[in-house]
Protein backbone atom coordinates (compact mmCIF):
# COMPACT_ATOMS: atom_id res chain seq x y z
CA UNK A 1 0.00 0.00 0.00
CA UNK A 2 2.81 2.40 0.90
CA UNK A 3 4.56 1.57 -2.38
CA UNK A 4 1.37 2.31 -4.32
CA UNK A 5 0.91 5.59 -2.49
CA UNK A 6 4.51 6.63 -3.19
CA UNK A 7 4.12 5.76 -6.87
CA UNK A 8 0.92 7.81 -7.06
CA UNK A 9 2.64 10.82 -5.51
CA UNK A 10 5.54 10.54 -7.96
CA UNK A 11 3.14 10.33 -10.89
CA UNK A 12 1.29 13.44 -9.79
CA UNK A 13 4.52 15.30 -9.07
CA UNK A 14 6.08 14.51 -12.41
CA UNK A 15 2.84 15.40 -14.15
CA UNK A 16 3.79 19.06 -14.02
CA UNK A 17 2.26 20.48 -10.83
CA UNK A 18 5.33 22.65 -10.49
CA UNK A 19 5.33 23.96 -14.03
CA UNK A 20 4.23 27.31 -15.33
CA UNK A 21 0.60 27.41 -16.53
CA UNK A 22 0.33 26.09 -20.07
CA UNK A 23 3.70 24.28 -20.02
CA UNK A 24 3.34 20.61 -20.86
CA UNK A 25 6.84 19.64 -21.96
CA UNK A 26 7.34 17.26 -19.02
CA UNK A 27 4.12 15.45 -20.02
CA UNK A 28 5.35 14.51 -23.49
CA UNK A 29 4.70 10.80 -24.05
CA UNK A 30 7.38 8.31 -24.95
CA UNK A 31 7.58 8.37 -28.78
CA UNK A 32 5.56 5.62 -30.47
CA UNK A 33 8.65 4.18 -32.16
CA UNK A 34 10.40 3.84 -28.81
CA UNK A 35 7.34 2.16 -27.28
CA UNK A 36 7.36 -0.26 -30.24
CA UNK A 37 11.09 -0.84 -29.70
CA UNK A 38 10.40 -1.71 -26.07
CA UNK A 39 7.80 -4.22 -27.17
CA UNK A 40 10.20 -5.81 -29.64
CA UNK A 41 12.77 -6.23 -26.87
CA UNK A 42 10.28 -7.62 -24.36
CA UNK A 43 10.34 -4.44 -22.24
CA UNK A 44 7.55 -2.42 -20.68
CA UNK A 45 7.28 1.31 -20.05
CA UNK A 46 7.02 0.57 -16.32
CA UNK A 47 10.27 -1.44 -16.10
CA UNK A 48 13.15 0.13 -14.10
CA UNK A 49 15.88 1.95 -16.00
CA UNK A 50 19.63 2.53 -15.72
CA UNK A 51 21.60 5.18 -17.63
CA UNK A 52 25.17 4.92 -18.89
CA UNK A 53 27.05 7.81 -20.49
CA UNK A 54 30.34 7.92 -22.41
CA UNK A 55 32.01 11.31 -22.61
CA UNK A 56 34.44 10.84 -25.50
CA UNK A 57 31.88 9.11 -27.70
CA UNK A 58 29.22 11.62 -26.48
CA UNK A 59 26.52 9.00 -26.15
CA UNK A 60 23.94 8.32 -23.46
CA UNK A 61 22.39 4.87 -23.17
CA UNK A 62 19.10 3.97 -21.52
CA UNK A 63 18.86 0.39 -20.23
CA UNK A 64 15.75 -1.36 -18.94
CA UNK A 65 15.52 -4.22 -16.48
CA UNK A 66 13.54 -7.27 -17.46
CA UNK A 67 13.64 -10.63 -15.69
CA UNK A 68 16.18 -9.30 -13.19
CA UNK A 69 18.77 -8.13 -15.73
CA UNK A 70 19.30 -4.94 -17.72
CA UNK A 71 19.29 -4.79 -21.50
CA UNK A 72 20.03 -1.82 -23.75
CA UNK A 73 16.93 0.01 -24.96
CA UNK A 74 18.35 2.93 -26.92
CA UNK A 75 21.30 5.30 -27.34
CA UNK A 76 21.06 9.10 -27.55
CA UNK A 77 23.65 11.60 -28.85
CA UNK A 78 25.11 14.21 -26.50
CA UNK A 79 25.03 17.59 -28.24
CA UNK A 80 27.58 19.27 -25.94
CA UNK A 81 29.82 18.59 -22.96
CA UNK A 82 32.57 20.86 -21.65
CA UNK A 83 36.09 20.51 -20.27
CA UNK A 84 38.37 17.50 -20.72
CA UNK A 85 38.20 13.76 -20.19
CA UNK A 86 38.55 13.22 -16.47
CA UNK A 87 36.56 13.82 -13.28
CA UNK A 88 35.13 17.06 -12.00
CA UNK A 89 37.37 18.35 -9.22
CA UNK A 90 36.29 21.84 -8.25
CA UNK A 91 33.53 24.38 -8.81
CA UNK A 92 34.12 26.32 -12.00
CA UNK A 93 36.55 23.91 -13.70
CA UNK A 94 34.00 23.26 -16.51
CA UNK A 95 34.42 19.52 -16.02
CA UNK A 96 31.42 17.23 -16.45
CA UNK A 97 31.36 14.56 -13.73
CA UNK A 98 32.50 10.97 -14.12
CA UNK A 99 31.50 8.26 -11.66
CA UNK A 100 28.47 6.47 -10.23
CA UNK A 101 25.43 8.45 -9.12
CA UNK A 102 21.78 7.99 -8.18
CA UNK A 103 18.95 10.03 -9.72
CA UNK A 104 15.71 10.15 -7.72
CA UNK A 105 12.36 11.71 -8.70
CA UNK A 106 13.29 14.78 -6.66
CA UNK A 107 16.20 15.44 -9.01
CA UNK A 108 13.99 15.65 -12.10
CA UNK A 109 13.31 19.24 -13.12
CA UNK A 110 10.23 19.88 -15.29
CA UNK A 111 10.87 23.64 -15.33
CA UNK A 112 14.49 23.75 -16.39
CA UNK A 113 15.75 26.79 -18.26
CA UNK A 114 17.29 24.16 -20.56
CA UNK A 115 13.99 22.56 -21.63
CA UNK A 116 14.03 19.61 -19.15
CA UNK A 117 16.78 18.25 -16.93
CA UNK A 118 17.84 15.92 -14.15
CA UNK A 119 20.55 16.49 -11.56
CA UNK A 120 23.32 13.89 -11.73
CA UNK A 121 23.78 13.92 -7.95
CA UNK A 122 27.33 15.30 -7.94
CA UNK A 123 29.05 15.41 -5.50
CA UNK A 124 28.45 11.93 -4.13
CA UNK A 125 30.20 10.34 -1.13
CA UNK A 126 33.26 9.49 -3.24
CA UNK A 127 33.56 13.06 -4.52
CA UNK A 128 33.17 14.52 -1.05
CA UNK A 129 35.78 12.15 0.36
CA UNK A 130 38.24 13.82 -2.05
CA UNK A 131 37.03 17.35 -1.31
CA UNK A 132 35.60 17.76 -4.80
CA UNK A 133 33.24 20.68 -5.19
CA UNK A 134 30.50 21.66 -7.59
CA UNK A 135 26.73 21.71 -7.69
CA UNK A 136 23.73 21.43 -10.00
CA UNK A 137 25.53 19.40 -12.64
CA UNK A 138 22.80 18.31 -14.99
CA UNK A 139 21.83 16.32 -18.01
CA UNK A 140 19.59 18.76 -19.90
CA UNK A 141 18.60 20.08 -23.33
CA UNK A 142 19.60 23.20 -25.25
CA UNK A 143 23.03 22.05 -26.49
CA UNK A 144 24.94 24.36 -24.13
CA UNK A 145 27.27 23.16 -21.37
CA UNK A 146 29.23 24.57 -18.46
CA UNK A 147 30.02 21.34 -16.65
CA UNK A 148 26.83 19.57 -17.71
CA UNK A 149 25.87 17.03 -20.35
CA UNK A 150 23.62 18.82 -22.87
CA UNK A 151 21.36 16.85 -25.18
CA UNK A 152 18.97 18.10 -27.82
CA UNK A 153 15.60 19.21 -26.47
CA UNK A 154 13.82 16.20 -27.94
CA UNK A 155 16.54 13.89 -26.67
CA UNK A 156 16.16 14.99 -23.05
CA UNK A 157 12.37 15.00 -23.49
CA UNK A 158 12.42 11.32 -24.44
CA UNK A 159 14.80 10.33 -21.65
CA UNK A 160 12.71 12.34 -19.19
CA UNK A 161 9.52 10.56 -20.34
CA UNK A 162 11.12 7.13 -20.03
CA UNK A 163 12.31 7.93 -16.50
CA UNK A 164 8.92 9.42 -15.59
CA UNK A 165 7.12 6.19 -16.48
CA UNK A 166 9.58 4.10 -14.42
CA UNK A 167 9.24 6.42 -11.42
CA UNK A 168 5.47 6.35 -11.70
CA UNK A 169 5.60 2.55 -11.57
CA UNK A 170 7.53 2.66 -8.29
CA UNK A 171 11.25 2.89 -9.14
CA UNK A 172 12.85 4.98 -6.40
CA UNK A 173 15.92 6.07 -8.30
CA UNK A 174 18.01 5.06 -11.30
CA UNK A 175 21.75 4.58 -11.40
CA UNK A 176 23.67 7.02 -13.59
CA UNK A 177 27.08 5.73 -14.72
CA UNK A 178 29.32 8.34 -16.35
CA UNK A 179 32.52 7.16 -18.03
CA UNK A 180 35.30 9.01 -19.87
CA UNK A 181 34.98 6.60 -22.81
CA UNK A 182 33.81 3.11 -23.61
CA UNK A 183 35.99 0.72 -21.68
CA UNK A 184 37.33 -1.06 -24.75
CA UNK A 185 40.81 -2.53 -25.05
CA UNK A 186 41.60 0.03 -27.76
CA UNK A 187 40.76 3.00 -25.55
CA UNK A 188 42.52 1.55 -22.53
CA UNK A 189 45.64 0.94 -24.59
CA UNK A 190 45.76 4.38 -26.19
CA UNK A 191 45.15 6.31 -22.98
CA UNK A 192 47.17 4.02 -20.71
CA UNK A 193 49.56 6.82 -19.72
CA UNK A 194 46.94 9.48 -19.10
CA UNK A 195 47.25 10.86 -15.54
CA UNK A 196 43.60 9.95 -14.94
CA UNK A 197 44.09 6.27 -15.75
CA UNK A 198 44.19 5.07 -12.11
CA UNK A 199 40.78 6.68 -11.55
CA UNK A 200 39.45 5.31 -14.83
CA UNK A 201 40.63 1.81 -13.91
CA UNK A 202 38.56 2.15 -10.76
CA UNK A 203 35.53 3.10 -12.87
CA UNK A 204 36.20 0.15 -15.15
CA UNK A 205 35.83 -2.18 -12.19
CA UNK A 206 32.24 -0.98 -11.83
CA UNK A 207 31.70 -1.31 -15.56
CA UNK A 208 33.01 -4.88 -15.44
CA UNK A 209 30.57 -5.78 -12.66
CA UNK A 210 27.71 -4.48 -14.78
CA UNK A 211 28.93 -6.17 -17.97
CA UNK A 212 29.31 -9.52 -16.21
CA UNK A 213 26.04 -9.52 -14.29
CA UNK A 214 23.85 -7.07 -16.27
CA UNK A 215 22.66 -5.92 -12.87
CA UNK A 216 23.11 -2.58 -11.17
CA UNK A 217 26.31 -2.82 -9.08
CA UNK A 218 26.06 -1.92 -5.40
CA UNK A 219 28.32 1.09 -4.91
CA UNK A 220 30.48 1.76 -1.84
CA UNK A 221 33.46 3.94 -1.03
CA UNK A 222 36.29 2.01 0.60
CA UNK A 223 39.54 3.75 1.55
CA UNK A 224 38.91 6.56 -0.90
CA UNK A 225 38.03 4.30 -3.86
CA UNK A 226 34.83 3.11 -5.46
CA UNK A 227 34.06 -0.46 -4.42
CA UNK A 228 31.45 -2.69 -6.05
CA UNK A 229 29.23 -5.45 -4.68
CA UNK A 230 31.17 -5.73 -1.43
CA UNK A 231 30.09 -8.05 1.35
CA UNK A 232 28.32 -6.76 4.47
CA UNK A 233 30.12 -3.80 6.03
CA UNK A 234 33.56 -4.89 4.88
CA UNK A 235 35.59 -3.82 1.87
CA UNK A 236 35.66 -7.35 0.49
CA UNK A 237 34.46 -8.55 -2.90
CA UNK A 238 31.40 -10.74 -3.12
CA UNK A 239 32.91 -14.22 -3.56
CA UNK A 240 30.04 -15.27 -5.81
CA UNK A 241 30.89 -12.55 -8.34
CA UNK A 242 34.63 -12.07 -7.91
CA UNK A 243 35.81 -14.98 -10.14
CA UNK A 244 33.79 -13.90 -13.20
CA UNK A 245 34.74 -10.24 -12.81
CA UNK A 246 38.40 -11.17 -12.32
CA UNK A 247 38.31 -13.28 -15.49
CA UNK A 248 36.92 -10.40 -17.52
CA UNK A 249 39.62 -8.11 -16.15
CA UNK A 250 42.30 -10.68 -17.04
CA UNK A 251 40.97 -11.03 -20.58
CA UNK A 252 40.89 -7.25 -21.03
CA UNK A 253 44.45 -6.88 -19.73
CA UNK A 254 45.68 -9.42 -22.25
CA UNK A 255 43.99 -7.58 -25.10
CA UNK A 256 45.52 -4.30 -23.97
CA UNK A 257 48.97 -5.91 -23.65
CA UNK A 258 48.65 -7.32 -27.19
CA UNK A 259 47.75 -3.91 -28.59
CA UNK A 260 50.67 -2.27 -26.79
CA UNK A 261 53.01 -4.97 -28.10
CA UNK A 262 51.78 -4.27 -31.63
CA UNK A 263 52.72 -0.62 -31.32
CA UNK A 264 49.57 1.18 -30.15
CA UNK A 265 50.91 4.57 -29.06
CA UNK A 266 50.22 6.07 -25.65
CA UNK A 267 48.43 9.38 -26.11
CA UNK A 268 46.45 11.93 -24.18
CA UNK A 269 43.31 13.38 -25.76
CA UNK A 270 43.08 17.15 -25.26
CA UNK A 271 40.07 19.32 -26.07
CA UNK A 272 39.80 23.09 -26.45
CA UNK A 273 36.67 22.80 -24.33
CA UNK A 274 34.75 19.54 -24.57
CA UNK A 275 33.05 17.92 -27.51
CA UNK A 276 29.85 16.57 -28.99
CA UNK A 277 28.54 13.55 -30.85
CA UNK A 278 29.94 13.09 -34.35
CA UNK A 279 26.43 13.18 -35.84
CA UNK A 280 26.34 16.92 -35.14
CA UNK A 281 29.51 17.64 -37.09
CA UNK A 282 28.94 19.81 -40.13
CA UNK A 283 25.25 20.40 -39.43
CA UNK A 284 23.26 22.69 -37.20
CA UNK A 285 21.77 20.84 -34.21
CA UNK A 286 18.10 19.99 -34.42
CA UNK A 287 15.87 18.28 -31.93
CA UNK A 288 12.76 17.09 -33.68
CA UNK A 289 11.44 14.52 -36.09
CA UNK A 290 11.82 10.78 -36.28
CA UNK A 291 12.85 9.45 -39.66
CA UNK A 292 14.16 6.12 -38.42
CA UNK A 293 17.87 6.95 -38.58
CA UNK A 294 20.25 5.93 -35.81
CA UNK A 295 19.80 9.34 -34.19
CA UNK A 296 16.52 10.39 -35.76
CA UNK A 297 16.06 13.25 -33.32
CA UNK A 298 18.57 15.22 -35.39
CA UNK A 299 16.61 15.15 -38.60
CA UNK A 300 13.71 17.52 -39.02
CA UNK A 301 13.43 20.22 -36.40
CA UNK A 302 14.03 23.66 -37.96
CA UNK A 303 17.75 24.20 -37.64
CA UNK A 304 19.05 26.84 -35.30
CA UNK A 305 22.17 28.93 -35.58
CA UNK A 306 25.34 27.06 -34.73
CA UNK A 307 26.40 30.13 -32.75
CA UNK A 308 23.79 29.22 -30.13
CA UNK A 309 25.77 26.15 -29.15
CA UNK A 310 28.16 26.94 -26.31
CA UNK A 311 31.69 27.85 -27.45
CA UNK A 312 31.42 26.72 -31.09
CA UNK A 313 34.99 27.88 -31.71
CA UNK A 314 36.20 25.24 -29.25
CA UNK A 315 34.23 22.54 -31.06
CA UNK A 316 35.65 23.64 -34.41
CA UNK A 317 39.18 22.90 -33.22
CA UNK A 318 38.34 19.32 -32.25
CA UNK A 319 40.40 17.12 -29.90
CA UNK A 320 44.15 16.66 -30.30
CA UNK A 321 46.05 13.48 -29.55
CA UNK A 322 49.25 14.31 -27.70
CA UNK A 323 51.82 11.48 -27.61
CA UNK A 324 53.08 10.48 -24.18
CA UNK A 325 56.53 8.97 -24.12
CA UNK A 326 57.39 6.40 -21.49
CA UNK A 327 59.92 7.99 -19.16
CA UNK A 328 62.76 6.45 -17.28
CA UNK A 329 62.12 4.44 -14.15
CA UNK A 330 60.82 6.71 -11.42
CA UNK A 331 59.63 9.46 -13.76
CA UNK A 332 56.07 10.69 -13.59
CA UNK A 333 54.99 9.08 -16.85
CA UNK A 334 56.52 5.77 -15.82
CA UNK A 335 54.53 5.80 -12.60
CA UNK A 336 51.19 6.17 -14.35
CA UNK A 337 49.28 2.91 -14.08
CA UNK A 338 49.13 0.90 -17.31
CA UNK A 339 46.13 -1.31 -17.89
CA UNK A 340 48.22 -4.21 -19.10
CA UNK A 341 50.20 -4.38 -15.86
CA UNK A 342 49.00 -5.91 -12.61
CA UNK A 343 50.60 -3.39 -10.33
CA UNK A 344 48.59 -1.88 -7.49
CA UNK A 345 46.14 0.80 -8.52
CA UNK A 346 47.11 4.28 -7.42
CA UNK A 347 44.81 6.80 -5.78
CA UNK A 348 41.87 7.11 -8.21
CA UNK A 349 41.45 10.82 -7.58
CA UNK A 350 44.36 11.90 -9.73
CA UNK A 351 43.23 15.37 -10.72
CA UNK A 352 43.35 18.45 -8.52
CA UNK A 353 43.82 18.56 -4.78
CA UNK A 354 43.13 15.26 -3.06
CA UNK A 355 42.90 14.40 0.59
CA UNK A 356 44.12 11.23 2.19
CA UNK A 357 41.29 8.71 2.66
CA UNK A 358 39.64 9.24 5.99
CA UNK A 359 40.17 5.78 7.34
CA UNK A 360 39.60 2.13 6.44
CA UNK A 361 35.84 2.41 6.92
CA UNK A 362 33.32 1.59 4.24
CA UNK A 363 30.95 4.26 2.95
CA UNK A 364 28.01 3.10 0.89
CA UNK A 365 26.56 5.41 -1.72
CA UNK A 366 22.83 5.80 -2.02
CA UNK A 367 21.47 2.92 -4.08
CA UNK A 368 19.46 3.55 -7.19
CA UNK A 369 17.66 0.27 -6.59
CA UNK A 370 17.24 0.02 -2.80
CA UNK A 371 15.02 -3.06 -2.98
CA UNK A 372 18.08 -5.04 -4.01
CA UNK A 373 20.45 -3.39 -1.54
CA UNK A 374 19.73 -3.65 2.19
CA UNK A 375 21.02 -0.89 4.42
CA UNK A 376 24.38 -1.98 5.77
CA UNK A 377 26.09 -1.11 9.06
CA UNK A 378 28.46 1.83 8.90
CA UNK A 379 26.97 3.26 5.73
CA UNK A 380 26.74 6.90 4.80
CA UNK A 381 23.52 7.52 2.94
CA UNK A 382 23.50 10.83 1.04
CA UNK A 383 19.94 12.12 0.77
CA UNK A 384 18.33 14.11 -1.97
CA UNK A 385 19.86 17.48 -2.85
CA UNK A 386 17.53 20.29 -3.68
CA UNK A 387 17.99 23.98 -3.79
CA UNK A 388 16.39 27.23 -4.73
CA UNK A 389 17.02 28.91 -8.03
CA UNK A 390 18.01 32.51 -8.42
CA UNK A 391 18.47 33.02 -12.16
CA UNK A 392 15.43 30.95 -13.11
CA UNK A 393 12.53 32.60 -11.28
CA UNK A 394 9.95 30.35 -12.81
CA UNK A 395 10.49 27.49 -10.40
CA UNK A 396 10.67 27.03 -6.67
CA UNK A 397 12.42 24.42 -4.57
CA UNK A 398 12.59 23.03 -1.12
CA UNK A 399 15.95 22.14 0.40
CA UNK A 400 16.45 18.44 0.94
CA UNK A 401 18.20 16.73 3.80
CA UNK A 402 21.25 14.54 3.82
CA UNK A 403 21.79 11.76 6.27
CA UNK A 404 25.03 10.40 7.60
CA UNK A 405 25.96 7.55 9.91
CA UNK A 406 29.19 6.50 11.50
CA UNK A 407 31.78 4.93 9.21
CA UNK A 408 32.47 1.30 10.05
CA UNK A 409 35.82 -0.20 10.97
CA UNK A 410 37.03 3.16 12.17
CA UNK A 411 36.26 5.72 14.82
CA UNK A 412 36.48 8.44 12.16
CA UNK A 413 33.24 9.76 10.72
CA UNK A 414 32.56 10.98 7.22
CA UNK A 415 30.54 14.18 7.37
CA UNK A 416 28.03 14.69 4.61
CA UNK A 417 27.67 18.33 3.63
CA UNK A 418 24.11 19.69 3.74
CA UNK A 419 22.36 20.74 0.59
CA UNK A 420 23.47 24.16 -0.62
CA UNK A 421 21.63 27.09 -2.10
CA UNK A 422 23.13 29.04 -4.95
CA UNK A 423 22.08 30.92 -8.04
CA UNK A 424 22.71 28.17 -10.58
CA UNK A 425 20.10 27.84 -13.31
CA UNK A 426 20.77 24.11 -13.21
CA UNK A 427 19.25 23.54 -9.75
CA UNK A 428 17.03 20.56 -9.04
CA UNK A 429 13.62 21.01 -7.49
CA UNK A 430 11.80 18.92 -4.92
CA UNK A 431 8.50 18.05 -6.51
CA UNK A 432 5.33 19.06 -4.65
CA UNK A 433 3.39 16.64 -2.48
CA UNK A 434 6.54 14.87 -1.36
CA UNK A 435 9.17 14.97 1.34
CA UNK A 436 12.81 14.18 0.60
CA UNK A 437 14.15 11.14 2.41
CA UNK A 438 17.20 8.92 2.05
CA UNK A 439 17.04 6.97 -1.23
CA UNK A 440 17.65 3.71 0.65
CA UNK A 441 14.17 3.89 2.16
CA UNK A 442 11.85 5.52 -0.33
CA UNK A 443 11.90 8.15 -3.02
CA UNK A 444 9.00 10.00 -1.42
CA UNK A 445 6.87 10.09 1.69
CA UNK A 446 3.38 11.54 1.79
CA UNK A 447 3.09 14.81 3.69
Amino acid sequence: MKRLLAASIVALSLAGCNEQPGSTRSLAPIPAKTVALMSEKGMRKEDPILVRLYKKEAELEVWKRTNGQYALLKSFPICRWSGQLGPKVREGDRQAPEGFYTVSPGQMNPNSSYHLSFDTGFPNAFDRSHNRTGSHLMVHGDCSSRGCYAMTDEGISEVYAIARESFSAGQRGFQFQAYPFRMTAENLARYRQDPNMPFWRNLKQGSDHFEVTKREPRISVCQGRYAFNTVADECKDDPTLAPAVAQKDEDDRKQVADLVAKGTPAVRLLYADGGQHESFKGAAPSTGGDSGSSFAILDTRPSRSFSQVSRPEALAEGPREVPIETGKSGSKSARVAVMASKSAVADPATSGSVTTPRGPGRTRLASADPDDVPTLPGAVEPGLKTSSVGADKRRQSTPGKEKASASSSSSAKVKVAPARRDKSEHAAVLLPGAQAVGPSTSGFKAN
